[in-house]
C-alpha cells in the first residue's frame, strides 16, 4: 500500500506554507470546490484549486483532490480495500517514470479517520494548458488549419509514446488531453485522469481501445483531421497495410456502437 508520497522538490514549499501534513492539506480551502463533490457508493470525492506562495514571493497553482470511502479491489489484493486515488497516483508515477507526459505530482497520502478511508492527491496546475477539445474544436475557437494540424500531430505523438510503453489510458476522451503552445510556437501535450490506466502486453489492442474512445467523442473532427491524426500516430506519410488493418478495427467498433445506439 502506498501510504504517503512527498515530492522532494516540493517539500520545502509545503513546509514553507505549513502544508506538509495530511491534516493541513485536508482542511485547506475545504469547501471551496473547483468541481462539486461526487457522491456514490457511500463515499465522495472532490477537487479544489488553490494558489500556494513560494519562498521567492511568487505563487503557483495546485489542485487538491480529496476522497472518502471510494474503494477498489484488485485480483492481487482482493481482500484489501484500497483508495481509488492510490491507483491513479501509482499510474501517474509510472507514466512519468516511462517518459509519458502527464501531471507533476506533489503529494499523496491515505489515512483511516474515524473508520473512514481518506485519500489526498496534490498536483501542480497545468498553467497555460487547455483541454484538447477546447483548444481545437470549440465553435468559438479561431484556430487556423495549420495550427490545428500542429496540435493534432503533437497529441497523436504523445498518445503513441503512451502506447509504445504498453500503457492503455482506458478512458481516453478529448477532455483528458491538455495542450499548450510555447513562446516559440511548439506544442506540448499532457495526459490526465489516469485512474483506469493499465499496462497491457498487446499494443494493437491498446491502440484500438483508446483510439476508439478518442474518435467516438471527436464529433467536430473532419475526415482530414482523423486521417492526419492517425498518420501522425503511426508516423507515416501514407497508410501502410498494418495501419489500414488497425483503422478498420476502430471503424468497425464505431459503426457497431452507432448501430446499438
Amino acid at each position: 500500500m502506498l501510504k504517503e508520497y512527498i515530492n522532494d522538490e516540493w517539500l520545502p514549499v509545503l513546509q514553507h506554507n505549513h502544508l506538509d501534513t495530511f491534516e493541513a492539506l485536508w482542511d485547506l480551502n475545504k469547501d471551496d470546490w473547483f468541481e462539486p463533490p461526487n457522491y456514490r457508493r457511500g463515499g465522495w470525492s472532490g477537487v479544489v484549486r488553490t494558489a500556494i506562495p513560494l519562498p521567492d514571493g511568487t505563487e503557483v497553482g495546485v489542485f487538491i483532490k480529496r476522497q472518502e470511502n471510494h474503494f477498489f479491489r484488485s485480483w492481487r489484493n482482493f481482500f484489501r480495500l484500497t483508495a481509488t486515488f492510490e491507483r491513479e497516483f501509482r499510474n501517474l508515477l509510472n507514466f512519468r517514470r516511462l517518459g509519458v507526459p502527464t501531471l507533476e505530482p506533489i503529494y499523496y497520502c491515505q489515512k483511516t479517520v474515524d473508520g473512514k478511508l481518506r485519500a489526498i492527491v496534490v498536483t501542480r496546475e497545468l498553467e497555460g494548458y487547455q483541454p484538447f477539445d477546447a483548444q481545437c474544436y470549440n465553435p468559438i475557437s479561431q484556430i487556423g488549419a495549420s495550427r490545428r494540424g500542429q496540435v493534432i500531430s503533437r497529441v497523436a505523438k504523445t498518445l503513441r509514446s503512451m502506447h509504445d510503453a504498453r500503457l492503455q489510458h482506458n478512458c481516453l476522451y478529448l477532455k483528458h488531453v491538455f495542450v499548450k503552445e510555447g513562446p516559440d510556437g511548439a506544442v506540448d501535450a499532457r495526459l490526465i485522469d489516469l485512474e483506469k490506466a493499465k499496462w497491457r502486453p498487446i499494443k494493437s489492442i491498446i491502440t484500438t481501445r483508446d483510439l476508439y474512445s478518442l474518435y467516438r467523442c471527436a464529433e467536430g473532427w473532419s475526415r482530414t483531421d482523423r486521417l492526419r491524426f492517425f498518420l501522425a500516430y503511426r508516423n507515416e506519410e501514407h497508410l501502410g497495410s498494418e495501419s489500414k488493418k488497425l483503422l478498420r478495427g476502430i471503424v468497425r467498433r464505431l459503426i457497431h456502437k452507432n448501430r446499438r445506439v
